[in-house]
């Protein structure tokens, strides 16, 4: 069994809260400061989860710098008072930066009672397989 520390439980409870403010602040139309806390929360929680040695290094690899531009980029313009050109920023730079991880979690969240259902509705299916790169494959097929 992995032996979770006290740090990363509490990283695991910072990067939580930060996904909440970050949802939160683009379903109240962007607001810039619920984004702000958002990421500064999201931040903190993957430094306090993989440490932040790791977290430098995952960050500024030399394949990660373009996504790591446009993401901190995004964080930026968010906290210069344009919400949504941030946002996309961010979400372009999220993705370059976690597309590896993104087939993993969303196996992983197919696999959840509630969200598994939504996951495999019609519509929401084709998109998330087309992000997930797995051409329609589901977990409970051979």
């Amino acid at each position: 069994m992995i032996e979770i520390s006290d740090v990363q439980k509490i990283g695991v409870g910072l990067a939580g809260f930060g996904m909440a403010f970050l949802f939160l602040g683009v379903l109240l139309l962007f607001d810039k400061g619920l984004l702000a806390i958002g990421n500064i929360l999201f931040i903190s929680g993957l430094a306090c989860v993989i440490g932040l040695q790791r977290t430098f290094f995952f960050f500024f690899q030399r394949h990660k710098i373009k996504a790591s531009v446009a993401f901190f980029g995004g964080i930026t313009i968010v906290l210069l008072g344009w919400p949504m050109i941030g946002m996309i920023a961010e979400i372009y730079g999220f993705l370059l930066l976690f597309r590896g991880f993104l087939p993993a979690a969303i196996n992983f969240l197919r696999m959840v009672p509630g969200i598994g259902l939504l996951l495999n509705l019609p519509i929401i299916s084709g998109v998330v397989n087309r992000i997930a790169g797995d051409n329609g494959r589901n977990m409970d097929e051979p």
